[in-house]
């Protein structure tokens, strides 16, 4: 008797992300990193209030720039119309907004994304310090079809994101 044919199916390989698809990865990778070494320095059951200062304070250990409560104005027509007050600042290219609590924050990302939006910054970072730390990364789409077309993304200093 034969043995039965095995049929192996494969996915196909992911492929790899590049900075085109992922502006400003170095620096999201560092303040990732500072996240993570705060919130096992710390543990869990600190308001958002001392999180946010601590990973400032890692941030500024790890050469990394930053800036708390910024604010961002938006106006229709010359009129304010809005402001938002982004948490964390990095470098002046990244957004960090800090939340504590059991669960995650369903309304966090769409939160950040509004910053982002009024701050006109391509990345963002949410950072949940809860009984297990998680990070959810935002970038805009249209930065990254700029980049696509040769369009650099630059920080607000003027620098390419490269």
């Amino acid at each position: 008797m034969r043995a039965p044919h095995l049929l192996y199916m494969t996915a196909p390989r992911p492929r790899r992300l590049s900075e085109e698809d992922y502006p400003f990865q170095g620096l999201t990778r560092r303040i990732v990193a500072g996240f993570f070494h705060v919130r096992w320095s710390l543990g869990f059951g600190h308001t958002e209030a001392v999180y946010r200062r601590a990973l400032a304070v890692e941030l500024e250990h790890r050469g990394i720039g930053v800036a708390q409560h910024v604010r961002y104005e938006v106006r229709h027509r010359g009129v304010l119309v809005g402001t938002y007050e982004a948490d964390l600042v990095a470098e002046q290219a990244v957004i960090v907004e800090t939340k504590t609590g059991l669960v995650p924050d369903p309304s966090a990302p769409g939160q950040l994304l509004s910053y982002l939006t009024a701050a006109k910054l391509p990345v963002g970072l949410v950072l949940h310090f809860g009984p297990r730390g998680q990070v959810k990364r935002l970038v805009r789409s249209e930065y990254v079809a700029l980049e696509r077309r040769g369009r650099p993304i630059s920080d607000p200093s003027g620098e390419k994101s490269r």
